[in-house]
């Protein structure tokens, strides 16, 4: 197995628009690098339609279950346990623990996804990161879960949140390889959707087992490891020891592969910065929910559990009805932007009810229409993301890295930035001018993705 990176030599434009995928015909291509194989293996697609076979898409939804809940149970619960346990009323040091690792993943996801798209083995291109990503999350789990101190237990979620985000980006890589265009706003939505419910199903399953925190902790990662090994053992990679490069890149060009010229790919560079905003939006909610939830039903930490698990679950039809409905139904239409103006339109409306809340049902209330938004806005941005993807059959890891990009860096600033607005006043912490902002957030990131993307209606 060995990694080759090249240094683009420029070619003909009449050479570039030949490579332009369908669906995006008004981006600019770079230049291409040297002969690259066929990216469709028979196991996993149609060789009459070139669609991807029902059982493909059946195991990549039940591995993206898996890898969503080994990723975002410990960030919306299983830290906060552990933390109420390491440092009492501390709140705020939970948004410097997921900080630093959302800070471990802007460096390593685009040097991963780089480096997938070159690598030459018998086992394919994406494959062997998505179980390096495995076993990386697995070693974490001890280490969150016995972890002495708070230094201790950062270290542990940086490798979970690193390995985890290997092993779904490296799903979501493979998504952007195989999936032709009319397949895109489905399986969009169905991975959406598990994304929306894994966590629930999560936190669901370790309320059983609130008081015993190694449970709580390896459960979900366990969950994700034997689905994603489902998916890896039936779904291959086609051999990509064929593939040819001319070059080799230096220390220079890496670096240079991090970013990207905004002008070659106008639409992915709004959609870039739209997803940026919302999620900077949303991550100032999701940071911080299992102490919002203790601090306005006057609950402990941990008996945080049962109402996230009453309220999540109740979620799950409306985050079934956002995905799959938005995804199907723009793949319906052929209309991506009016889903996602609606879909952060809904996640604002969402987190305005929930900064007023004091009660169960209002929570609930605001929690629905949270989750009936945030459904609608990932899937239909997934797919749209996937319609304006620059040059994606040859550096497809690259630009979903980089548009990855756009949900790591407020994982960095937006939970240190949450607790400041927290601290906000004076008295118990300032959560409706936390959700007023995310509110704000959210609406602006899904209007300037609206108003601003060209290529795609």
């Amino acid at each position: 197995m060995t990694v080759d990176v090249d240094d683009p030599r420029g070619e003909s434009s009449a050479g570039a628009a030949g490579r332009v995928p369908e669906g995006n015909l008004a981006l600019p291509q770079p230049p291409a690098t040297g002969s690259v194989p066929a990216l469709t293996a028979p196991e996993a697609s149609d060789a009459r339609t070139g669609d991807v076979r029902l059982r493909s898409i059946v195991l990549l939804v039940a591995a993206t279950f898996g890898a969503g809940m080994a990723m975002i149970v410990p960030m919306a619960y299983s830290l906060a346990v552990r933390l109420d346990q390491l440092a009492p009323d501390r709140t705020e040091a939970l948004g410097l623990v997921l900080a630093v690792g959302s800070a471990a993943t802007l460096v390593l996801a685009p040097l991963t996804g780089i480096l997938s798209d070159r690598l030459r083995s018998r086992w394919g291109r994406r494959r062997p990161f998505t179980v390096i990503g495995l076993l990386i999350g697995a070693v974490s789990v001890p280490i969150m879960a016995l972890a002495p101190s708070l230094a201790v237990l950062t270290i542990g979620w940086t490798l979970s949140t690193v390995g985890w985000g290997t092993a779904a980006a490296s799903l979501g890589n493979w998504q952007a390889d195989r999936l032709p265009p009319h397949q895109r706003g489905r399986v969009s939505g169905l991975t959406g959707v598990t994304m929306q419910v894994a966590p629930v199903v999560g936190i669901i399953l370790v309320g059983f087992f609130r008081d015993q925190v190694l449970v709580v902790f390896a459960l979900p990662a366990l969950i994700g490891v034997v689905l994603v090994i489902a998916f890896l053992a039936v779904v291959r990679d086609p051999d990509s020891r064929g593939m040819v490069f001319e070059r080799r890149l230096t220390v220079g060009g890496l670096l240079r592969s991090y970013g990207f010229d905004p002008r070659t790919a106008p639409d992915f560079a709004w959609n870039w910065l739209g997803r940026f905003i919302f999620f900077s939006g949303l991550t100032l909610t999701t940071s911080f929910t299992v102490f919002f939830v203790a601090q306005r039903l006057e609950l402990r930490v941990p008996d945080v559990a049962g109402v996230l698990a009453i309220v999540s679950a109740s979620s799950i039809v409306t985050a079934t009805v956002g995905s799959l409905g938005g995804g199907w139904l723009s793949d319906r239409v052929g209309r991506r932007k009016p889903f996602i103006l609606t879909g952060a339109s809904l996640f604002a409306a969402g987190c305005g009810v929930s900064a007023f809340a004091h009660d169960l049902p209002t929570l609930m209330v605001g929690t629905l229409l949270n989750s009936l938004g945030i459904a609608t806005f990932s899937a239909v941005a997934q797919a749209l993301l996937l319609d304006v993807l620059p040059d994606r059959e040859r550096e497809a890891g690259r630009y979903m890295a980089i548009a990855l990009f756009a949900q790591k860096i407020p994982g960095v600033f937006a939970p240190v930035l949450g607790g400041a607005v927290l601290a906000i006043g004076a008295g118990a912490e300032n959560f409706t001018a936390l959700y007023l902002l995310a509110a704000a957030l959210a609406f602006a990131g899904g209007l300037l993705i609206t108003l601003s993307v060209r290529s795609v209606r």
